[in-house]
């Protein structure tokens, strides 16, 4: 689906925002935060610069909005993946399955998500820092291995996710060679041996 709006249609105020949100993260996940301007994210939208500004003050508050966007949609997606799963293990592989699918099938959420500028400027480090300890409790949470104790589920969520980052950064970087159902495979396959080594 394009991302401008149809000649002679005019989007209502929210149809507009969000079609200038997916614009954005189209824009800041392929150019980075800093080499993308209003104006590109205005062209690849489809409108003129003043529209867009009427909807965001500065480029700081639209990625600060794209960001926080992505990372309530990574959640959301894990969340119905594993909300039906049946043992600890199928969860696992649910929850992995759904984060590959989420960055494979839209590779700008990783730019959003983890790219140049977002743990270092300012005006993102907050946002993103909290994301990624939501993302963390939300993943130990799901860990249900009596001998770990709440510190301990959290300090291995937080190593999963670290490894999920790595392995879908070299996966994406790659060209995506290998199929999504290996890449998740491979990954929860490392994840649950680890974890049963804790028990």
């Amino acid at each position: 689906m394009s991302l401008h709006a149809e000649q002679g249609v005019r989007l209502g105020a929210v149809e507009r925002r969000k079609q200038l949100l997916i614009a954005a993260r189209e824009t800041f996940g392929t150019k980075g935060f800093t080499a993308t301007s209003m104006n590109d994210v205005a062209i690849a939208a489809g409108v003129t610069k003043p529209v867009l500004y009427q909807h965001f003050e500065s480029k700081q508050q639209l990625f600060l909005e794209v960001l926080t966007h992505a990372g309530d949609q990574l959640i959301t997606s894990i969340s119905a993946a594993v909300a039906d799963a049946s043992t600890g293990r199928d969860k696992l592989e649910r929850a992995f399955d759904a984060y590959v699918h989420f960055f494979g099938d839209t590779p700008t959420n990783y730019q959003v998500i983890y790219g140049e500028g977002v743990r270092t400027e300012p005006e993102f480090a907050h946002t993103h820092a909290a994301l990624i300890e939501s993302f963390n409790h939300f993943t130990a949470e799901h860990i249900d291995i009596d001998s770990l104790d709440e510190d301990l589920r959290l300090l291995a969520a937080t190593a999963i996710a670290g490894q999920l980052e790595a392995i879908v950064g070299q996966w994406l970087r790659s060209g995506k060679e290998k199929s999504v159902d290996e890449v998740s495979a491979l990954a929860s396959s490392l994840a649950w041996r680890g974890l049963r080594g804790t028990g």
